[in-house]
This record gives structure tokens, C-alpha cells and sequence, in this order.
């Protein structure tokens, strides 16, 4: 079933054909608003938390009740790894069309159960069970979306730009968490108060996400199938399952390896930091808005230009740059960031942090579908993965929550920095997925 590596040797010095159709253009398109849509339904969970956190968890205590949420959002992240083989085996199998259409279908169920759910006044316990339902959902979803993205942007690409358009799934991803900051910027300044937003408002962006959950649903039926996929069932491979998986363990080693630091490093700056400008900077509720969604832009803006680098330097110099710079820097970043003067010095360090993290994110995605041949492509990228988030990604809100709580913020500085430097080590060691490419060899063969 694998490709021998003399295969992806023989890749390396005659990469396949360059052309990018419109027909692939417009799929890389609508992959990635899909991917969008996904990450908007789950990270509004996160940027409303501050205001519907007193509707499930009645405590006085506001770190408390964060905690409380933070740890159905941890739990959210446990079930991607069912959904990343539940999904790997779809799209491995039925197609990568199907595996991306049945998910976003799925987190159009969660965020409506969040959407429509009664709060703690009305139900008592039932109410946070409900909750951890709709995140199970999400979760199982989101589990499916990232390995059948992923798998999907980089077979649609061409070889010499394969990284630039797969960058955009964290384009997307980041636009998704933007989107739901820009609503709840929205909701804050335009349309309701404070009091409106913890009443009753929090409901809204779940019911925006679940209707945009369907338009994804409606785009993503038209998309074509890739051609890797198509060669892979006519060759009668075994495709998709947790036994084949296993048949590439170093391959999965590395997956998980790459992951966690990054992973971490990216949810430190994004879900948890929302709550760290507001909780450790002191920062006001439209302060720490203005400020989360103005590094999101900035990160935005950096995935593309970082991709298309790899295309030129190859991948392995941006992951061990990121790891690098992340085990050394991330203590005196946070540290600054949590005394920072102001939102305007807040915004810079996480610009700077951005830099650094970009390295990781602009082409994960791409690295580990490169890792592994067409017929198990989807499980290999989404299972190892979604292990590997689960595990340091999930938890990063909660355990940088726990250590405030404890009195020892700093803590979680340097567990931060210690997991990125396990991922610099693995990072050092791995081949560059540019010049040998499970995905060129299947284009050469």
C-alpha cells in the first residue's frame, strides 16, 4: 500500500505538473470558507464564554466559573480523536467531499444545542450536561474538519505553491476565531449592553454559526473530488482504518511530536489569551476584544507569506525556527504581555508572539499530509493530531487558568516553553515533507 521511499526520492527531483485551474482555485476556496465556518462555530463557545459562563456555572467567583467553562472546552477537545478516525475512515474511504460535508453538518447540530439550551435558573444540573453535549458535538466535528482540510487543500494544490494554499487553512481557521470576536465586537458596541449579552445575547452568534453551518453544507456538495483520492480507490488500496494506521508509526510519532508545541503555542494566543488580557493585564471587555482581533488580522495577514516561504526554503527551517524561538522567548513574552501598559504594548508582544508561531501554523497542515500516502492520508493527518491537541492544545486554557488560581502564573510560562522545546527536538530530526513528498511521488506515479 505505501509508496517506497525510493518513490519519494525520485519526487524530490521531478515535482508534478504546476497548473492551478480555476476548478482548483474555486475548491481551495470553498474548502476554506467551510473550514471557516467550522472554526467560527467552535471558537464562538470561547469568545462569549466571559458572558453565558454565569448562566451554567452560578458562582461568584468569575475565575471559577471560567475554569468550569474552560473545562468543557478541554473536554470538547478529548472526542477529536474519535472524530478524527470516524472522519479519516469517510474520507479515506467515501471521499474527502463526503468527510468534509457530514462534519460541518455536525457542528451545525452542536452550535444550535448551545444556541437553544436553558440555562442553570431554569434546569439546574441539566443545563452544563447540555452544554458538554453541544461541545461533544463540536468536538467530533472539529476532530473530522482538520484532517479532512487539510488532506483536501494539499492534494488540490500544485507541488511548486503546495504550501501557499495550504497555509489557508489557518487563514481560515484564525478567520474563523476573527469572525467571532468581529460578532462579538459587534454585540457589544452596536446592539446590546452587558447585561443584554449575559441575559440573553450570547445566544446570537450560535444561531448565526448554525445557519452558516448549512451554507457550508449547500457550497461543499459541489466540490470535486481529488485526483489522489480517485487513483487510490482504482488501485483497490486499503484505505482509512486504525489497523493501517498503525503501520506508519513514525510517521504518527512525528505528527504528534510537531503538534504539541505548536498546538499549545497557538491556543495560548488566541482562546486563552482573551481571557489573559482581561483576568492578568486587567485590560476592559472591549479593550481585550479590540486587541484579540486585531492580532488575529495580523496572523492572518502572516500564514500566506510564511507558506509561500516554505515553498522556496522548504518546510523544515519554519518548524525549527518556531520551536526554537518558542522555547526561548515564550517566557519573557508572556511575562511582558502580562505587564503590559496598556492595549497598544499588548497588541505588539502578541504581534511579535505571532511571528514566532506562524512558523507552525502556516504549514502544519501541509507537513503532515505530505507524511503519508493518499489511502490512509485523512486518518494519518487527523487521528495523530487530533491526539496530540487534545492533550496540550485542549488543555492549555484550563492549566494557564489553574496556575493562576494556584497563585503561579509564571508556572504555565515555562510548561509552555518546555512542551515547545519536546516538539524543537522532534522538529531538528524529521526530513524536510518538501523535498520528499508522499503527495509529488503519487503525482509522479
Amino acid at each position: 500500500m505505501s509508496t517506497p521511499q525510493a518513490a519519494l526520492d525520485a519526487a524530490a527531483s521531478s515535482p508534478a505538473s504546476e497548473a492551478i485551474s480555476a476548478q482548483r482555485l474555486k475548491a481551495i476556496f470553498i474548502g476554506s470558507l467551510g473550514n471557516l465556518v467550522e472554526w467560527y462555530d467552535f471558537y464562538c463557545y470561547s469568545a462569549f464564554a466571559l458572558y453565558f459562563a454565569g448562566s451554567f456555572f452560578p458562582k461568584q467567583d468569575p475565575t471559577a466559573q471560567l475554569l468550569a467553562t474552560a473545562g468543557i472546552f478541554a473536554l470538547g477537545f478529548f472526542i477529536r480523536p474519535i472524530g478524527g478516525l470516524l472522519f479519516g475512515y469517510i474520507g479515506d474511504h467515501l471521499g474527502r467531499r463526503t468527510a468534509l460535508m457530514t462534519s460541518v453538518l455536525l457542528m451545525c447540530c452542536g452550535s444550535l444545542l448551545i444556541a437553544c439550551a436553558p440555562t442553570y435558573a431554569t434546569v439546574g444540573t441539566l443545563a452544563p450536561v447540555l452544554l458538554l453535549l453541544a461541545r461533544l458535538l463540536q468536538g467530533l466535528s472539529l476532530g473530522g474538519e482538520y484532517g479532512s482540510s487539510a488532506t483536501y487543500l494539499s492534494e488540490m494544490a500544485s507541488s511548486k505553491h503546495r504550501g501557499f494554499y495550504a497555509s489557508f487553512q489557518y487563514v481560515s481557521l484564525i478567520g474563523g476565531q476573527l469572525v467571532a470576536l468581529l460578532v462579538l465586537l459587534v454585540l457589544q458596541k452596536l446592539v446590546l449592553t452587558p447585561e443584554e449579552l449575559r441575559a440573553w445575547g450570547w445566544r446570537i452568534p450560535f444561531l448565526i454559526g448554525a445557519a452558516l453551518a448549512l451554507i457550508a453544507v449547500w457550497m461543499r456538495q459541489d466540490l470535486p473530488e481529488t485526483s489522489q483520492f480517485e487513483a487510490a480507490r482504482k488501485k483497490g488500496a486499503k484505505q482509512g482504518g486504525l489497523r493501517t494506521l498503525l503501520q506508519y508509526p513514525r510517521e504518527c510519532l512525528i505528527v504528534i511530536g510537531l503538534t504539541m508545541g505548536g498546538t499549545l503555542a497557538f491556543y495560548v494566543y488566541t482562546t486563552y489569551m482573551q481571557k489573559f488580557l482581561k483576568l492578568s493585564v486587567g485590560l476592559t471587555d472591549n479593550q481585550t476584544t479590540a486587541v484579540s482581533a486585531a492580532s488575529l488580522i495580523f496572523a492572518m495577514l502572516l500564514q500566506p507569506l510564511y507558506g509561500a516561504l516554505s515553498d522556496r526554503i522548504g518546510r523544515r527551517p519554519l518548524l525549527v525556527g518556531f520551536a526554537l524561538l518558542g522555547t526561548l522567548l515564550t517566557v519573557p513574552l508572556l511575562t511582558a504581555i502580562q505587564h503590559a501598559q496598556g492595549p497598544w504594548e499588548a497588541f505588539g508582544l502578541i504581534a511579535c508572539a505571532w511571528l514566532i508561531v506562524s512558523g507552525y501554523t502556516s504549514i502544519n497542515a501541509v507537513v503532515k499530509a505530505e507524511l503519508f500516502p493518499a489511502a490512509i492520508r485523512t486518518t494519518g493527518v487527523g487521528v495523530p493530531y487530533a491526539l496530540a491537541v487534545s492533550v496540550f492544545g485542549g488543555t492549555a486554557e484550563y492549566i494557564a487558568l489553574w496556575f493562576k488560581q494556584a497563585g503561579n502564573e509564571g508556572g504555565f510560562y515555562w510548561y509552555a516553553s518546555a512542551v515547545i522545546f519536546c516538539t524543537l527536538l522532534v522538529n531538528v530530526l524529521m526530513r524536510d515533507t518538501k523535498k520528499q513528498s508522499y503527495i509529488d511521488a503519487e503525482h509522479k506515479a
